[in-house]
Protein backbone atom coordinates (compact mmCIF):
# COMPACT_ATOMS: atom_id res chain seq x y z
CA UNK A 1 0.00 0.00 0.00
CA UNK A 2 1.18 3.52 -0.86
CA UNK A 3 0.40 6.34 1.55
CA UNK A 4 0.76 10.10 1.09
CA UNK A 5 0.59 11.84 4.46
CA UNK A 6 0.24 15.60 4.88
CA UNK A 7 1.53 17.37 7.99
CA UNK A 8 -0.71 20.43 8.20
CA UNK A 9 0.70 22.12 11.29
CA UNK A 10 3.31 24.89 10.98
CA UNK A 11 4.65 23.81 14.40
CA UNK A 12 7.29 21.21 15.04
CA UNK A 13 6.19 18.44 17.41
CA UNK A 14 2.57 19.50 17.12
CA UNK A 15 -0.22 17.34 18.46
CA UNK A 16 -1.56 16.57 14.98
CA UNK A 17 1.93 15.58 13.80
CA UNK A 18 2.29 13.28 16.79
CA UNK A 19 -1.00 11.65 15.84
CA UNK A 20 0.29 11.26 12.29
CA UNK A 21 3.56 9.72 13.45
CA UNK A 22 1.63 7.08 15.37
CA UNK A 23 -0.59 6.30 12.39
CA UNK A 24 2.45 5.96 10.12
CA UNK A 25 4.21 3.81 12.69
CA UNK A 26 1.27 1.45 12.54
CA UNK A 27 1.15 1.61 8.76
CA UNK A 28 4.85 0.74 8.45
CA UNK A 29 4.26 -2.26 10.70
CA UNK A 30 1.55 -3.16 8.19
CA UNK A 31 4.17 -3.06 5.38
CA UNK A 32 3.00 0.23 3.84
CA UNK A 33 5.15 2.67 1.85
CA UNK A 34 4.81 6.19 3.22
CA UNK A 35 5.57 9.57 1.64
CA UNK A 36 5.31 12.55 4.00
CA UNK A 37 4.56 16.12 2.90
CA UNK A 38 5.10 19.06 5.26
CA UNK A 39 2.53 21.55 3.99
CA UNK A 40 4.11 24.63 5.57
CA UNK A 41 7.41 24.03 3.78
CA UNK A 42 6.10 22.73 0.47
CA UNK A 43 6.45 24.65 -2.77
CA UNK A 44 2.80 24.52 -3.78
CA UNK A 45 1.28 27.82 -4.84
CA UNK A 46 -2.32 28.96 -4.44
CA UNK A 47 -5.11 27.88 -6.76
CA UNK A 48 -5.96 30.89 -8.92
CA UNK A 49 -9.48 29.81 -9.82
CA UNK A 50 -8.66 30.07 -13.53
CA UNK A 51 -10.85 27.01 -14.29
CA UNK A 52 -8.49 25.84 -17.05
CA UNK A 53 -8.41 22.43 -15.37
CA UNK A 54 -11.95 21.99 -16.69
CA UNK A 55 -10.46 22.03 -20.20
CA UNK A 56 -7.02 20.46 -19.91
CA UNK A 57 -7.82 17.93 -17.15
CA UNK A 58 -4.91 19.01 -14.96
CA UNK A 59 -3.85 22.09 -13.07
CA UNK A 60 -2.55 24.90 -15.29
CA UNK A 61 -0.36 26.47 -12.57
CA UNK A 62 3.31 25.78 -13.29
CA UNK A 63 6.66 26.33 -11.60
CA UNK A 64 5.98 24.56 -8.30
CA UNK A 65 5.96 21.02 -6.89
CA UNK A 66 2.32 20.23 -7.68
CA UNK A 67 2.94 18.00 -10.70
CA UNK A 68 5.24 15.70 -8.72
CA UNK A 69 2.83 15.67 -5.81
CA UNK A 70 -0.15 15.08 -8.10
CA UNK A 71 1.39 11.86 -9.41
CA UNK A 72 2.05 10.63 -5.88
CA UNK A 73 -1.53 11.44 -4.85
CA UNK A 74 -2.98 9.56 -7.81
CA UNK A 75 -0.75 6.57 -7.07
CA UNK A 76 -1.66 6.47 -3.37
CA UNK A 77 -4.03 3.99 -1.80
CA UNK A 78 -4.38 6.17 1.29
CA UNK A 79 -4.27 9.94 1.78
CA UNK A 80 -3.75 11.19 5.33
CA UNK A 81 -4.40 14.78 6.38
CA UNK A 82 -3.17 15.77 9.85
CA UNK A 83 -4.02 19.29 10.97
CA UNK A 84 -4.72 21.46 13.97
CA UNK A 85 -8.18 22.97 13.96
CA UNK A 86 -7.73 26.72 13.45
CA UNK A 87 -10.97 28.70 13.72
CA UNK A 88 -13.00 25.56 12.95
CA UNK A 89 -11.00 24.67 9.85
CA UNK A 90 -7.76 23.28 8.46
CA UNK A 91 -4.48 25.14 8.75
CA UNK A 92 -3.82 27.56 5.87
CA UNK A 93 -0.82 25.63 4.42
CA UNK A 94 -2.87 22.43 4.17
CA UNK A 95 -5.94 24.19 2.78
CA UNK A 96 -3.74 25.68 0.04
CA UNK A 97 -2.78 22.16 -1.07
CA UNK A 98 -6.33 20.90 -0.80
CA UNK A 99 -7.58 23.72 -3.05
CA UNK A 100 -5.44 22.28 -5.85
CA UNK A 101 -7.53 19.07 -5.69
CA UNK A 102 -10.03 21.05 -7.77
CA UNK A 103 -7.97 19.99 -10.81
CA UNK A 104 -8.83 16.33 -10.23
CA UNK A 105 -12.40 16.86 -11.42
CA UNK A 106 -14.63 18.64 -13.91
CA UNK A 107 -17.10 21.09 -12.39
CA UNK A 108 -20.26 22.00 -14.28
CA UNK A 109 -22.50 24.91 -13.27
CA UNK A 110 -26.22 24.18 -13.65
CA UNK A 111 -29.38 26.06 -12.85
CA UNK A 112 -29.60 24.26 -9.52
CA UNK A 113 -25.99 23.97 -8.39
CA UNK A 114 -22.73 22.27 -9.35
CA UNK A 115 -21.99 18.84 -10.77
CA UNK A 116 -18.57 17.44 -9.85
CA UNK A 117 -17.22 14.66 -12.07
CA UNK A 118 -13.75 13.24 -11.36
CA UNK A 119 -11.49 12.61 -14.34
CA UNK A 120 -11.11 9.13 -12.90
CA UNK A 121 -13.11 7.68 -10.03
CA UNK A 122 -10.88 7.12 -7.01
CA UNK A 123 -10.94 4.22 -4.59
CA UNK A 124 -8.85 5.45 -1.69
CA UNK A 125 -8.84 5.66 2.07
CA UNK A 126 -9.00 9.27 3.26
CA UNK A 127 -7.83 9.73 6.85
CA UNK A 128 -8.35 12.89 8.90
CA UNK A 129 -6.28 13.38 12.06
CA UNK A 130 -7.35 16.57 13.82
CA UNK A 131 -6.17 18.20 17.04
CA UNK A 132 -8.18 21.00 18.60
CA UNK A 133 -8.18 23.00 21.81
CA UNK A 134 -11.93 22.72 22.31
CA UNK A 135 -13.22 19.76 24.34
CA UNK A 136 -16.19 19.55 21.94
CA UNK A 137 -15.61 17.62 18.72
CA UNK A 138 -18.28 19.73 17.03
CA UNK A 139 -15.61 22.38 16.56
CA UNK A 140 -14.17 20.29 13.72
CA UNK A 141 -17.49 19.77 11.92
CA UNK A 142 -16.73 22.14 9.00
CA UNK A 143 -13.64 20.05 8.20
CA UNK A 144 -15.63 16.83 8.38
CA UNK A 145 -18.25 18.33 6.08
CA UNK A 146 -15.58 19.32 3.55
CA UNK A 147 -14.00 15.87 3.47
CA UNK A 148 -17.36 14.12 3.34
CA UNK A 149 -18.08 16.13 0.19
CA UNK A 150 -14.58 15.64 -1.24
CA UNK A 151 -14.45 11.88 -0.82
CA UNK A 152 -17.88 11.51 -2.41
CA UNK A 153 -17.09 13.89 -5.29
CA UNK A 154 -13.93 11.98 -6.17
CA UNK A 155 -15.70 8.63 -6.37
CA UNK A 156 -18.23 6.54 -4.39
CA UNK A 157 -15.53 3.94 -3.69
CA UNK A 158 -13.60 6.24 -1.34
CA UNK A 159 -13.73 5.71 2.41
CA UNK A 160 -13.33 8.44 5.04
CA UNK A 161 -11.88 7.82 8.52
CA UNK A 162 -11.52 10.54 11.15
CA UNK A 163 -9.87 10.76 14.56
CA UNK A 164 -10.26 13.98 16.54
CA UNK A 165 -8.15 14.87 19.56
CA UNK A 166 -9.79 17.36 21.92
CA UNK A 167 -8.53 19.76 24.61
CA UNK A 168 -5.12 19.85 22.90
CA UNK A 169 -4.27 23.54 22.92
CA UNK A 170 -0.52 23.46 23.60
CA UNK A 171 2.31 22.06 21.46
CA UNK A 172 3.24 18.53 22.51
CA UNK A 173 0.29 18.20 24.89
CA UNK A 174 -0.76 14.82 23.48
CA UNK A 175 2.45 13.19 24.75
CA UNK A 176 2.69 14.99 28.11
CA UNK A 177 2.82 12.98 31.33
CA UNK A 178 0.08 13.30 33.92
CA UNK A 179 2.34 15.50 36.03
CA UNK A 180 3.10 17.78 33.07
CA UNK A 181 -0.62 18.09 32.34
CA UNK A 182 -1.32 19.05 35.95
CA UNK A 183 1.23 21.89 35.71
CA UNK A 184 -0.16 22.98 32.34
CA UNK A 185 -3.77 22.94 33.50
CA UNK A 186 -2.88 25.10 36.49
CA UNK A 187 -1.45 27.68 34.06
CA UNK A 188 -4.55 27.46 31.88
CA UNK A 189 -6.94 27.71 34.86
CA UNK A 190 -8.41 24.31 34.03
CA UNK A 191 -9.68 22.05 36.84
CA UNK A 192 -6.80 19.93 38.16
CA UNK A 193 -8.89 16.76 38.21
CA UNK A 194 -9.05 16.79 34.38
CA UNK A 195 -5.34 16.00 34.06
CA UNK A 196 -5.56 12.34 35.09
CA UNK A 197 -8.47 11.56 32.78
CA UNK A 198 -6.97 13.53 29.91
CA UNK A 199 -3.65 11.72 30.24
CA UNK A 200 -5.44 8.40 29.76
CA UNK A 201 -7.52 9.85 26.95
CA UNK A 202 -4.44 11.14 25.13
CA UNK A 203 -2.75 7.76 25.41
CA UNK A 204 -5.86 6.12 23.96
CA UNK A 205 -5.95 8.72 21.17
CA UNK A 206 -2.40 7.93 20.04
CA UNK A 207 -3.04 4.22 20.30
CA UNK A 208 -6.14 4.56 18.11
CA UNK A 209 -4.04 6.36 15.48
CA UNK A 210 -1.48 3.57 15.52
CA UNK A 211 -4.15 0.88 15.27
CA UNK A 212 -5.93 2.63 12.40
CA UNK A 213 -2.69 2.89 10.44
CA UNK A 214 -1.88 -0.76 10.98
CA UNK A 215 -5.40 -1.89 10.10
CA UNK A 216 -5.75 0.16 6.92
CA UNK A 217 -2.22 -0.57 5.68
CA UNK A 218 -3.29 -4.04 4.63
CA UNK A 219 -6.75 -3.11 3.46
CA UNK A 220 -7.25 -1.54 0.04
CA UNK A 221 -10.61 -0.04 -0.84
CA UNK A 222 -12.78 -2.10 -3.14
Amino acid sequence: MNIVAFHGSPRKNSNSSQMLRELLRGAVHGQANCHEVFADGSNVTNCRGCLRCNLIKRCAVKGDEWETLRIKILDADMLVFASPVYFHHLSAPLKKILDRFRSFMHVQITGHGLIHTPWQAWQKHFVLLLAQGSPDQAGAQPILDLFTFLTHALGPGNRLHAIIGTRLAVQGQAIMSREELEILYARLDLPAHLAAADYQRNQALLQSCYELGRRLAGKRVG
